[in-house]
């Protein structure tokens, strides 16, 4: 699974790329600060601020090394450049639910997703529905609620 390409928008590249910099620039070099500070206090083993400071550093370490392996692995793609009426990771689906409620999802990787957005997971149970299925199509969804019936009332990528 290591070398399992990761799909994502172009922006959601570079913000991860910005997260990495601003760790490695930022955050990195203010918790050495703050561990070299709380070894002035003296006594390790009894300092809550160096022990702080030593997690925080861990944290940031494994979170650079996450995203800088996602990026390593990323599989960049531009809705715009896509094209056709099937529904493929980045399309901009318009759904009609059962009470001709109009519903707008994108299908993003799993580090863009924000349901408040509108951006779902393309590994969600509504996008694995949704994928390879065209305009017209009806889709059943199991979601926590129950089963929800869905019309794909158009695909587009932009």
């Amino acid at each position: 699974m290591a070398s399992e390409k990761v799909p994502m928008l172009a922006e959601g590249h570079a913000k991860m790329s910005a997260e990495v910099k601003h760790l490695k620039m930022v955050e990195r070099p203010a918790v050495i600060d703050a561990i070299e500070e709380a070894r002035a206090h003296g006594d390790l083993s009894e300092n809550a601020e160096y022990h702080a400071a030593k997690e925080r550093q861990g944290q940031i370490e494994a979170t650079i090394s996450h995203l800088e392996d996602q990026l390593a692995r990323a599989m960049v793609i531009d809705p715009a450049t896509l094209s056709g009426d099937k529904v493929v990771f980045g399309a901009t689906v318009h759904l009609l639910d059962e009470d001709d409620n109009k519903k707008t999802y994108q299908l993003v990787g799993e580090n863009e997703a924000d349901a408040s957005k509108g951006r779902i997971n393309f590994n969600s149970p509504l996008a694995r529905a949704l994928i390879g299925r065209s305009a017209g199509d009806e889709v059943e969804v199991t979601t926590p609620a129950g089963e929800k019936y869905y019309e794909i009332d158009k695909v587009e990528f932009k």
